[in-house]
Protein backbone atom coordinates (compact mmCIF):
# COMPACT_ATOMS: atom_id res chain seq x y z
CA UNK A 1 0.00 0.00 0.00
CA UNK A 2 1.45 3.34 -1.01
CA UNK A 3 1.97 6.04 1.55
CA UNK A 4 -0.48 8.94 1.29
CA UNK A 5 -0.87 12.36 2.85
CA UNK A 6 -2.16 11.83 6.35
CA UNK A 7 -3.48 13.79 9.32
CA UNK A 8 -0.69 14.88 11.63
CA UNK A 9 -1.30 15.17 15.34
CA UNK A 10 -0.36 18.42 17.00
CA UNK A 11 1.98 18.34 20.01
CA UNK A 12 -0.02 16.80 22.82
CA UNK A 13 -2.02 14.75 20.35
CA UNK A 14 -5.15 16.81 20.77
CA UNK A 15 -6.19 17.87 17.25
CA UNK A 16 -5.84 15.56 14.26
CA UNK A 17 -5.79 17.66 11.11
CA UNK A 18 -8.31 17.26 8.31
CA UNK A 19 -7.14 14.41 6.03
CA UNK A 20 -5.86 15.64 2.68
CA UNK A 21 -7.92 14.50 -0.34
CA UNK A 22 -5.21 12.03 -1.37
CA UNK A 23 -5.54 10.22 1.95
CA UNK A 24 -9.25 9.43 1.61
CA UNK A 25 -9.89 5.76 0.97
CA UNK A 26 -11.46 4.71 -2.34
CA UNK A 27 -13.54 1.66 -1.48
CA UNK A 28 -13.81 -0.99 -4.22
CA UNK A 29 -16.85 -0.43 -6.45
CA UNK A 30 -18.29 -3.79 -5.47
CA UNK A 31 -18.21 -2.84 -1.79
CA UNK A 32 -21.20 -0.59 -2.26
CA UNK A 33 -22.54 1.21 0.80
CA UNK A 34 -22.19 -0.82 3.98
CA UNK A 35 -22.57 -0.56 7.73
CA UNK A 36 -20.66 -2.20 10.55
CA UNK A 37 -21.02 -2.45 14.32
CA UNK A 38 -18.07 -2.14 16.69
CA UNK A 39 -18.84 -3.02 20.31
CA UNK A 40 -16.76 -1.43 23.08
CA UNK A 41 -16.46 -4.66 25.05
CA UNK A 42 -15.34 -3.76 28.54
CA UNK A 43 -15.60 -4.08 32.31
CA UNK A 44 -18.34 -2.42 34.34
CA UNK A 45 -17.85 0.75 36.36
CA UNK A 46 -19.95 3.51 37.87
CA UNK A 47 -20.07 6.19 35.17
CA UNK A 48 -20.68 8.88 37.81
CA UNK A 49 -17.54 8.12 39.84
CA UNK A 50 -13.80 8.50 39.17
CA UNK A 51 -12.09 5.69 37.27
CA UNK A 52 -10.28 3.10 39.37
CA UNK A 53 -7.95 0.19 38.66
CA UNK A 54 -10.06 -2.04 40.90
CA UNK A 55 -13.05 -1.86 38.52
CA UNK A 56 -12.51 -5.09 36.58
CA UNK A 57 -15.88 -6.82 37.02
CA UNK A 58 -17.29 -8.37 33.85
CA UNK A 59 -20.68 -9.74 35.00
CA UNK A 60 -22.55 -7.97 32.19
CA UNK A 61 -20.77 -10.24 29.70
CA UNK A 62 -23.20 -13.00 30.70
CA UNK A 63 -25.94 -11.07 28.90
CA UNK A 64 -23.96 -10.54 25.70
CA UNK A 65 -25.03 -13.76 23.90
CA UNK A 66 -28.69 -12.74 24.08
CA UNK A 67 -27.87 -9.31 22.67
CA UNK A 68 -25.65 -10.90 20.03
CA UNK A 69 -28.53 -13.15 18.95
CA UNK A 70 -30.44 -10.04 17.91
CA UNK A 71 -27.58 -9.05 15.61
CA UNK A 72 -27.14 -12.57 14.28
CA UNK A 73 -30.86 -12.72 13.41
CA UNK A 74 -30.23 -9.76 11.10
CA UNK A 75 -27.05 -11.18 9.58
CA UNK A 76 -24.82 -8.74 11.47
CA UNK A 77 -21.47 -9.89 12.82
CA UNK A 78 -20.09 -7.19 15.14
CA UNK A 79 -16.45 -6.61 15.90
CA UNK A 80 -16.03 -6.93 19.67
CA UNK A 81 -13.31 -4.49 20.69
CA UNK A 82 -12.12 -5.98 23.97
CA UNK A 83 -9.96 -4.51 26.69
CA UNK A 84 -7.60 -6.11 29.22
CA UNK A 85 -10.17 -7.09 31.89
CA UNK A 86 -12.19 -8.91 29.22
CA UNK A 87 -9.18 -10.59 27.59
CA UNK A 88 -7.99 -11.94 30.93
CA UNK A 89 -11.40 -13.10 32.24
CA UNK A 90 -12.01 -16.80 31.51
CA UNK A 91 -15.81 -16.38 31.56
CA UNK A 92 -15.67 -13.46 29.11
CA UNK A 93 -13.35 -15.35 26.77
CA UNK A 94 -15.74 -18.32 26.81
CA UNK A 95 -18.69 -16.05 26.03
CA UNK A 96 -16.89 -14.44 23.12
CA UNK A 97 -15.58 -17.75 21.82
CA UNK A 98 -19.15 -19.02 21.57
CA UNK A 99 -20.18 -15.83 19.77
CA UNK A 100 -17.33 -16.16 17.26
CA UNK A 101 -18.82 -19.48 16.16
CA UNK A 102 -21.24 -17.51 13.97
CA UNK A 103 -18.38 -17.14 11.48
CA UNK A 104 -18.92 -13.39 10.99
CA UNK A 105 -18.06 -11.78 14.30
CA UNK A 106 -14.47 -11.01 15.28
CA UNK A 107 -12.27 -9.70 18.05
CA UNK A 108 -10.48 -6.35 18.09
CA UNK A 109 -8.68 -4.34 20.78
CA UNK A 110 -9.79 -1.54 23.07
CA UNK A 111 -7.28 0.02 25.42
CA UNK A 112 -8.47 1.34 28.80
CA UNK A 113 -5.12 2.50 30.23
CA UNK A 114 -6.28 2.63 33.87
CA UNK A 115 -6.93 -1.15 33.92
CA UNK A 116 -4.25 -2.15 31.40
CA UNK A 117 -0.72 -3.05 32.60
CA UNK A 118 1.91 -1.87 33.12
CA UNK A 119 0.47 0.38 35.85
CA UNK A 120 3.21 2.99 35.95
CA UNK A 121 1.01 6.10 35.89
CA UNK A 122 -1.46 7.60 38.39
CA UNK A 123 -5.13 7.16 37.51
CA UNK A 124 -6.32 10.62 36.51
CA UNK A 125 -8.78 11.94 33.92
CA UNK A 126 -5.85 13.17 31.79
CA UNK A 127 -4.16 9.77 31.89
CA UNK A 128 -7.38 7.99 30.93
CA UNK A 129 -6.60 9.09 27.37
CA UNK A 130 -3.78 6.68 26.51
CA UNK A 131 -2.32 9.06 23.94
CA UNK A 132 -1.46 11.47 26.77
CA UNK A 133 0.94 8.95 28.32
CA UNK A 134 4.68 8.86 27.62
CA UNK A 135 5.43 7.04 24.37
CA UNK A 136 7.17 4.07 26.00
CA UNK A 137 4.34 3.51 28.47
CA UNK A 138 1.68 3.74 25.77
CA UNK A 139 3.66 1.23 23.68
CA UNK A 140 4.04 -1.15 26.62
CA UNK A 141 0.30 -1.05 27.37
CA UNK A 142 -0.53 -1.70 23.72
CA UNK A 143 1.84 -4.67 23.60
CA UNK A 144 0.44 -6.12 26.84
CA UNK A 145 -3.13 -5.87 25.53
CA UNK A 146 -2.31 -7.29 22.11
CA UNK A 147 -0.47 -10.24 23.63
CA UNK A 148 -3.27 -10.94 26.12
CA UNK A 149 -5.86 -11.05 23.32
CA UNK A 150 -3.62 -13.22 21.14
CA UNK A 151 -3.12 -15.66 23.99
CA UNK A 152 -6.85 -15.80 24.78
CA UNK A 153 -8.10 -16.30 21.22
CA UNK A 154 -5.15 -17.63 19.25
CA UNK A 155 -5.38 -14.82 16.71
CA UNK A 156 -3.61 -11.50 16.76
CA UNK A 157 -6.03 -8.54 16.68
CA UNK A 158 -5.64 -6.10 13.79
CA UNK A 159 -8.35 -3.55 14.61
CA UNK A 160 -8.12 -1.10 17.51
CA UNK A 161 -10.17 1.49 19.33
CA UNK A 162 -8.48 3.39 22.12
CA UNK A 163 -10.68 3.76 25.18
CA UNK A 164 -12.31 7.19 25.40
CA UNK A 165 -11.17 7.75 21.78
CA UNK A 166 -7.90 8.75 23.39
CA UNK A 167 -5.28 8.74 20.64
CA UNK A 168 -2.26 11.00 20.87
CA UNK A 169 0.78 12.00 18.80
CA UNK A 170 2.38 8.54 18.98
CA UNK A 171 -0.68 6.32 18.78
CA UNK A 172 -1.00 5.71 15.04
CA UNK A 173 2.68 4.97 14.63
CA UNK A 174 2.62 2.54 17.57
CA UNK A 175 -0.44 0.77 16.20
CA UNK A 176 1.18 0.32 12.80
CA UNK A 177 4.36 -1.00 14.41
CA UNK A 178 2.27 -3.53 16.38
CA UNK A 179 0.73 -4.82 13.14
CA UNK A 180 -2.70 -3.20 13.31
CA UNK A 181 -4.53 -2.55 10.06
CA UNK A 182 -7.46 -0.44 11.28
CA UNK A 183 -7.94 2.21 13.95
CA UNK A 184 -11.42 3.43 14.92
CA UNK A 185 -10.48 5.87 17.67
CA UNK A 186 -11.55 9.06 15.91
CA UNK A 187 -15.15 10.04 16.63
CA UNK A 188 -16.15 12.37 13.84
CA UNK A 189 -17.33 15.76 15.03
CA UNK A 190 -16.57 15.28 18.74
CA UNK A 191 -14.27 17.41 20.90
CA UNK A 192 -12.89 16.01 24.17
CA UNK A 193 -10.37 18.76 24.90
CA UNK A 194 -12.34 20.00 27.93
CA UNK A 195 -11.57 16.61 29.51
CA UNK A 196 -7.93 16.58 28.38
CA UNK A 197 -8.61 14.45 25.31
CA UNK A 198 -8.50 14.87 21.53
CA UNK A 199 -10.52 17.18 19.29
CA UNK A 200 -12.10 15.38 16.31
CA UNK A 201 -14.45 18.21 15.37
CA UNK A 202 -12.71 18.62 12.00
CA UNK A 203 -12.62 14.90 11.19
CA UNK A 204 -15.28 13.74 8.74
CA UNK A 205 -17.00 10.41 8.26
CA UNK A 206 -14.91 9.04 5.40
CA UNK A 207 -12.23 6.39 5.93
CA UNK A 208 -8.67 7.47 5.23
CA UNK A 209 -5.12 6.21 5.16
CA UNK A 210 -3.08 7.41 8.11
CA UNK A 211 0.27 7.34 6.30
CA UNK A 212 1.55 4.90 8.94
CA UNK A 213 2.20 1.72 6.96
CA UNK A 214 -1.07 -0.02 6.07
CA UNK A 215 -3.03 1.55 8.93
CA UNK A 216 -6.44 2.96 7.93
CA UNK A 217 -8.68 5.14 10.07
CA UNK A 218 -12.41 4.33 10.19
CA UNK A 219 -13.99 7.28 12.02
CA UNK A 220 -17.17 6.69 13.97
CA UNK A 221 -20.02 8.20 11.98
CA UNK A 222 -21.54 11.48 13.16
CA UNK A 223 -24.25 13.21 11.13
CA UNK A 224 -25.76 16.70 11.24
CA UNK A 225 -29.47 16.59 10.44
CA UNK A 226 -32.07 19.30 9.91
CA UNK A 227 -32.43 22.27 7.58
CA UNK A 228 -29.04 23.63 8.65
CA UNK A 229 -27.34 20.23 8.69
CA UNK A 230 -25.30 20.97 5.60
CA UNK A 231 -23.45 23.55 7.69
CA UNK A 232 -21.78 20.57 9.35
CA UNK A 233 -19.15 20.73 12.04
CA UNK A 234 -18.22 24.34 11.33
CA UNK A 235 -21.73 25.65 11.98
CA UNK A 236 -22.08 23.35 14.98
CA UNK A 237 -18.90 24.83 16.50
CA UNK A 238 -20.22 28.34 15.89
CA UNK A 239 -23.54 27.50 17.55
CA UNK A 240 -21.60 26.30 20.59
CA UNK A 241 -20.37 29.85 21.10
CA UNK A 242 -23.93 31.14 21.44
CA UNK A 243 -25.92 30.77 24.67
CA UNK A 244 -28.09 27.64 24.22
CA UNK A 245 -27.41 27.86 20.49
CA UNK A 246 -27.18 24.14 19.89
CA UNK A 247 -30.14 23.24 22.09
CA UNK A 248 -32.43 25.79 20.46
CA UNK A 249 -31.57 24.78 16.90
CA UNK A 250 -32.05 21.12 17.79
CA UNK A 251 -35.45 21.69 19.40
CA UNK A 252 -36.53 23.65 16.32
CA UNK A 253 -35.41 20.82 14.07
CA UNK A 254 -32.86 23.04 12.36
CA UNK A 255 -29.71 21.14 13.30
CA UNK A 256 -29.04 18.10 15.45
CA UNK A 257 -25.75 16.26 15.90
CA UNK A 258 -26.35 12.51 15.79
CA UNK A 259 -23.96 9.64 16.43
CA UNK A 260 -24.93 6.15 15.22
CA UNK A 261 -25.49 4.53 18.60
CA UNK A 262 -28.59 3.72 20.66
CA UNK A 263 -26.87 5.20 23.69
CA UNK A 264 -28.51 8.59 24.27
CA UNK A 265 -29.51 8.90 20.59
CA UNK A 266 -33.30 8.71 19.92
CA UNK A 267 -34.23 6.31 17.14
CA UNK A 268 -36.03 9.01 15.13
CA UNK A 269 -32.87 11.11 15.01
CA UNK A 270 -30.80 8.05 14.16
CA UNK A 271 -33.05 7.04 11.26
CA UNK A 272 -32.80 10.51 9.78
CA UNK A 273 -29.03 10.45 10.29
CA UNK A 274 -28.78 7.15 8.39
CA UNK A 275 -30.68 8.68 5.47
CA UNK A 276 -28.46 11.74 5.48
CA UNK A 277 -25.22 9.74 5.69
CA UNK A 278 -26.23 7.52 2.78
CA UNK A 279 -27.30 10.57 0.79
CA UNK A 280 -23.94 12.23 1.46
CA UNK A 281 -22.09 9.23 0.06
CA UNK A 282 -20.62 7.79 3.25
CA UNK A 283 -19.56 4.31 2.12
CA UNK A 284 -19.15 2.70 5.55
CA UNK A 285 -21.48 3.70 8.37
CA UNK A 286 -19.91 2.98 11.76
CA UNK A 287 -22.31 2.02 14.58
CA UNK A 288 -21.28 1.30 18.17
CA UNK A 289 -22.41 0.56 21.71
CA UNK A 290 -20.84 -0.43 25.06
CA UNK A 291 -21.15 -4.11 25.98
CA UNK A 292 -22.42 -3.46 29.55
CA UNK A 293 -25.55 -1.94 27.94
CA UNK A 294 -26.55 -5.52 27.06
CA UNK A 295 -27.91 -5.84 30.60
CA UNK A 296 -29.90 -3.42 32.79
CA UNK A 297 -28.14 -1.41 35.47
CA UNK A 298 -24.58 -1.20 34.19
CA UNK A 299 -24.66 1.97 32.06
CA UNK A 300 -26.74 5.17 32.19
CA UNK A 301 -28.25 4.18 28.84
CA UNK A 302 -29.91 0.93 29.97
CA UNK A 303 -31.04 1.30 33.57
CA UNK A 304 -33.95 -1.15 33.66
CA UNK A 305 -35.82 -3.79 31.66
CA UNK A 306 -37.92 -1.19 29.84
CA UNK A 307 -34.85 0.64 28.61
CA UNK A 308 -33.32 -2.66 27.51
CA UNK A 309 -36.41 -3.37 25.39
CA UNK A 310 -36.11 0.09 23.85
CA UNK A 311 -32.39 -0.47 23.25
CA UNK A 312 -33.12 -3.67 21.34
CA UNK A 313 -35.96 -2.07 19.39
CA UNK A 314 -33.61 0.75 18.35
CA UNK A 315 -31.45 -1.79 16.55
CA UNK A 316 -34.41 -3.55 14.93
CA UNK A 317 -35.68 -0.29 13.44
CA UNK A 318 -32.20 0.77 12.33
CA UNK A 319 -31.61 -2.59 10.61
CA UNK A 320 -34.98 -2.31 8.85
CA UNK A 321 -34.14 1.10 7.38
CA UNK A 322 -30.66 -0.02 6.34
CA UNK A 323 -32.18 -2.96 4.49
CA UNK A 324 -34.72 -0.66 2.84
CA UNK A 325 -31.87 1.58 1.64
CA UNK A 326 -29.88 -1.44 0.38
CA UNK A 327 -27.09 -0.80 2.87
CA UNK A 328 -25.54 -4.21 3.49
CA UNK A 329 -23.66 -5.25 6.60
CA UNK A 330 -19.85 -5.46 6.60
CA UNK A 331 -18.04 -7.74 9.00
CA UNK A 332 -14.52 -7.31 10.33
CA UNK A 333 -13.20 -9.65 7.62
CA UNK A 334 -15.31 -8.00 4.89
CA UNK A 335 -13.65 -4.70 5.74
CA UNK A 336 -10.16 -6.21 5.65
CA UNK A 337 -10.86 -7.81 2.27
CA UNK A 338 -12.10 -4.48 0.90
CA UNK A 339 -8.97 -2.73 2.19
CA UNK A 340 -6.83 -5.33 0.44
CA UNK A 341 -8.77 -4.84 -2.79
CA UNK A 342 -8.42 -1.06 -2.51
CA UNK A 343 -4.63 -1.55 -2.76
Amino acid sequence: MNAAPHPRLTPGGSRPAIPEPGALLSWPEGFGTRFTVFVDTEEEFDWTKPLARENRSTEAMRALPQMHALFADHGVGPAYMIDHPIATCAMSVDVLTSILADGRSAIGSQLHPWVNPPHDEPVTPFNSFVGNLPRDLEAAKLTALTEAITQAFGRRPVMMRTGRYGIGPNSLELLAAEGYRVDSSMRSGYDYTQEGGPDFSRIGNHAFRTGMGDLVELPLTTVYTGALGKGGAGLYRALGRLPKGRGVTSRLGLMTKVALTPEDMPIGDALEAIRVAVGEGVRLLMFSYHSPSAAPGYTPYVRDAGELRAFREWWVRAFALLAQLNVATASHDDILAALDAAG
